[in-house]
Parts: C-alpha cells; sequence; structure tokens
C-alpha cells in the first residue's frame, strides 16, 4: 500500500517533475494532479499567445467580438474568464447585458447591442448576446413569435454588415450533455460561492431541454453562414473545453510572433467544429 505525503515531502521537491515523481510513488492521485498541472502549463502557454494576440489587434486597429452562447451551465463565464485573465483591460471588454429596460425594449432589439460592438483595437467578449432571442426568449416566452421571426430574418443581414464594415465576429456555441447540466446545477446549489448562478431560468432548463433544442437547431440554420459561422465546443470537460476555445481564436489571426508559440495552436476537431460537422451533439 502507497504511503501517505508529507509536509517534509512538499518541502523536499522544486519542480513540478519532482512533485509529480513523489505523487506517483506514494499517492493515488497521480492521475488526477498530472492532469491538472498539464492544464494549468498549457493554460499559461495559450494565455501568453493571447496576450501577444491582443497586442497585434490594438496595433493593428482591428475590431474583434467574441460571442459566447450555449445552455445554463454550459461554461460560458468559466471561458471568458481564462480568456480575459492576463489581458489588458484597457483593449479588451466583457459585456453580459441585463434585461432589456422599459426603454430599450421599445428600441430597435439590435440598438442596445450596437453600442458595446468593440471599438478600433479592442476585443469584447459576450456572455451572450444578441442570439438571446433565438433560444432562450422564445423557450422562456419573454418575445413573441413575430418578434423572434423578425430576428431571424434581420440578424444573418446585420452580422453582413458588421462583417463588410471589418468587424470580426467569433461565435461560439458551447454544447453540454443534459446529465452534465444537471451535475453542474446541483453543484451550485451546493456551493455558497456559486449559488448566485442558479436562476429561475436555470431551474426549468432540465424540464425544457427538448424545447431548447428545437430552437437551438432553427437558430444554427437560419444564421450559421459562411462569413458568420457557428463553432460548437463540446464542454462536458470544461478545462479541455477552454484549452481548445483559446486555440480555435488564436487559430483565426497571422499576429506577431504566432510562429514562436511553444505550444499547439490549432484546435482539436473533435472538441471545436463547425456545427453541421457534429453528427452526434451531447446537447
Amino acid at each position: 500500500m502507497k504511503k501517505g505525503l508529507t509536509a517534509e515531502d512538499f518541502e523536499n521537491t522544486v519542480t513540478n517533475k519532482e512533485l509529480l515523481s513523489l505523487i506517483e510513488s506514494k499517492s493515488e492521485l497521480y492521475n488526477k494532479v498530472s492532469k491538472t498541472l498539464s492544464y494549468t502549463e498549457e493554460l499559461r502557454l495559450l494565455q501568453i499567445e493571447l496576450v501577444k494576440l491582443q497586442r497585434w489587434i490594438s496595433k493593428e486597429n482591428k475590431r474583434v467580438a467574441v460571442i459566447f452562447e450555449g445552455r445554463d451551465a454550459a461554461g460560458k463565464g468559466g471561458n471568458i474568464r481564462r480568456f480575459m485573465e492576463h489581458l489588458n483591460p484597457r483593449s479588451s471588454r466583457l459585456v453580459a447585458l441585463n434585461k432589456p429596460t422599459e426603454v430599450e425594449k421599445g428600441q430597435w432589439y439590435f440598438q442596445r447591442y450596437i453600442k458595446e460592438l468593440p471599438n478600433p483595437g479592442e476585443i469584447a467578449f459576450f456572455d451572450r448576446s444578441w442570439y438571446n432571442r433565438a433560444v432562450v426568449e422564445p423557450v422562456m416566452g419573454f418575445c413573441t413569435e413575430e418578434q423572434y421571426k423578425e430576428f431571424l430574418v434581420q440578424v444573418p443581414e446585420f452580422e453582413h454588415m458588421m462583417y463588410e464594415d471589418g468587424l470580426i465576429i467569433i461565435k461560439f456555441w458551447l454544447s453540454i450533455s443534459k446529465d452534465e447540466q444537471l451535475r453542474r446545477f446541483e453543484e451550485r446549489k451546493e456551493n455558497p460561492l456559486k449559488r448566485w448562478k442558479f436562476s429561475p431560468v436555470d431551474k426549468q432548463g432540465q424540464n425544457l431541454w427538448d424545447k431548447y433544442t428545437h430552437y437551438k437547431a432553427e437558430m444554427f440554420s437560419k444564421t450559421h453562414t459562411s462569413y458568420s459561422p457557428w463553432m460548437m465546443v463540446k464542454t462536458n470537460d470544461k478545462k479541455v473545453a477552454r484549452l481548445e476555445a483559446i486555440r480555435h481564436v488564436i487559430s483565426q489571426f497571422d499576429y506577431d510572433g504566432k510562429k514562436d508559440a511553444k505550444t499547439a495552436i490549432t484546435p482539436d476537431p473533435n472538441v471545436v467544429m463547425r456545427f453541421y460537422r457534429s453528427n452526434n451533439n451531447i446537447d
């Protein structure tokens, strides 16, 4: 039987390699610790590339919007945090809008989102976006059938105008299985640090699963275009999803210093793919 680790064991290790060797010899947790250390190092190397990319975006006055959509608990916030963790806040921004005010309800639907689009040299991360009207709003009854249909007609034209004006849009759909969503919901309810994430809308996520699936499929069929494609990210393994999402964004740009990257910068096509390539959707 392997002996447990002691404080002295930790004091005598200097490098991660020594620590892993020690854990392997004395603990049953080797695989878990090894995976965590590998993830941490990969994330660090990819975040270095993000910093280089941001510097290039600023220098070239590019405008980049990265949209994160998906079912509740799919990992939108966690992904965005890893993207933004080491970026310069002067030229990166999180967009997470509250429900519209009475004034905003009377405006053109896209109006409040236009104000949040990135400026030259800036990258904006959308934790949900105008695509609320494609899935969440019709599922929950927050919009009329007429508003929903009007949105589906207008959004490709809206995105094409932005594309023609040079705005770069990357659209992620974070895909999660029903069982994994339930597990994460239960974790949120039990963890006092995550309980704030559990909303009344979340409570309906499992009961309305099939309805979400229907509207998600409609959204893909109407809004996946050559100039603004949907990228699906399998997120049951949230750490893998974070790494591969970052790799996808990095892969879309020919920024300064890209060839000097110390890790793979091409995403795994089994994790990140255009929606029509996935024959076995988990959500």
